[in-house]
């Protein structure tokens, strides 16, 4: 089942997201419903908050980027309770990013190309690895929706003040995009 996606100024994306216990009830049509949701909206991440649920849950699908980079050929995965352990800010990228939460804002963002994380994936095996390149800053992003932070928080203050305008918009419901999506009801 197609999920709504939350928009920008919904709480629960403003909440940090509770890891879930070994005997979650329906995870798997869960993460199924997520994956179903991602491919609707042409996404490559998606975290639980942005489709309402507090949790810490997100699905990433790297396989539609695989003709120019060709190391994410199949890539398609869940992480349970995942956490970021450590940064290796020895290494940054700056890179456009944007988000299914935040139709029509994209920005540049800084982000560490390495990253050690912890989480289990859809059979509930826990992993312990270190991440770089492009997969490591998309968990960096959807990870960043599990702790109740959004891309815009990492931008700077003056490109922050010159979104202001978008971002009021969406939380009025202004905006177009071509998935299903729940609006903040004033």
């Amino acid at each position: 089942m197609i999920l709504p996606i939350y928009i920008y100024g919904q709480p629960v994306l403003r909440k940090e997201a509770q890891d879930i216990p070994k005997d979650f009830p329906q995870l798997d049509e869960f993460l199924q419903n997520m994956f179903e949701t991602l491919d609707a909206s042409e996404g490559i991440g998606l975290a639980a908050p942005q489709v309402g649920q507090s949790i810490r849950v997100v699905v990433i699908d790297l396989d539609v980027l695989a003709e120019d980079m060709p190391q994410y050929k199949g890539f398609r995965k869940a992480f349970i309770n995942p956490h970021i352990i450590e940064k290796d800010e020895s290494q940054t990228d700056t890179s456009e990013e944007g988000c299914l939460s935040l139709p029509g804002i994209h920005e540049k963002v800084v982000r560490p190309t390495r990253i050690h994380v912890t989480y289990e994936d859809a059979d509930r095996q826990e992993h312990d690895e270190w991440v770089d390149g492009y997969l490591a800053r998309v968990m960096q992003h959807e990870f960043d929706h599990l702790d109740a932070h959004m891309f815009i928080d990492r931008i700077s203050p003056l490109r922050k003040q010159l979104i202001k305008s978008k971002l009021k918009n969406l939380t009025l419901g202004r905006y177009k995009c071509s998935y299903r999506t729940k609006p903040v009801r004033r």
